[in-house]
């Protein structure tokens, strides 16, 4: 009865902890990934506005995180906040006038690029690009 009770909260807290994951998202215009915590490190891939991640950890000023690939990079923490952000993770994505498929698509777009979210209706999320393009995705779309 003991390790189930044990097993039990061991569980709790490991999902528990999964699900407070901090989500931030690049605040500036561009941002450099390093490959460690500081300026020494080389930069591994820059990302644009609204680029969203989780947090991993934190040290000195700089943010560990994972993105929606996956991927590890350190960024500095003047350079992010809290913001709702998505980026789309399928290859073709239609950006409509409003939410529905029955709306007419403003523009497609590729995998991987972050938007910020404006609105919600449903499973659809009004979302604003860093050029200033705007549009409605749905949600399965997008991480």
């Amino acid at each position: 009865m003991k390790s189930c009770a044990l097993v039990t909260f061991l569980f709790l807290v490991l999902c528990s902890a999964t699900a407070l994951a901090e989500r931030l998202a690049i605040t500036g215009s561009i941002a450099n990934i390093r490959s460690g915590p500081g300026t020494a490190h080389d930069v591994i891939w820059k990302v644009q506005q609204y680029y969203p991640f989780e947090v991993i950890n934190k040290e000195g000023g700089w943010i560990q995180f994972r993105d929606f690939e996956n991927d590890v990079g350190w960024v500095h923490d003047s350079l992010t906040g809290k913001i709702q952000t998505v980026i789309t993770n399928k290859p073709q994505c239609n950006i409509r006038q409003g939410p529905g498929s029955q709306h007419e698509i403003v523009f497609t777009v590729e995998n991987g690029v972050p938007f910020k979210v404006l609105d919600r209706k449903g499973d659809w999320l009004n979302i604003e690009h860093a050029d200033g393009d705007r549009g409605w995705i749905h949600s399965s779309l997008v991480w």
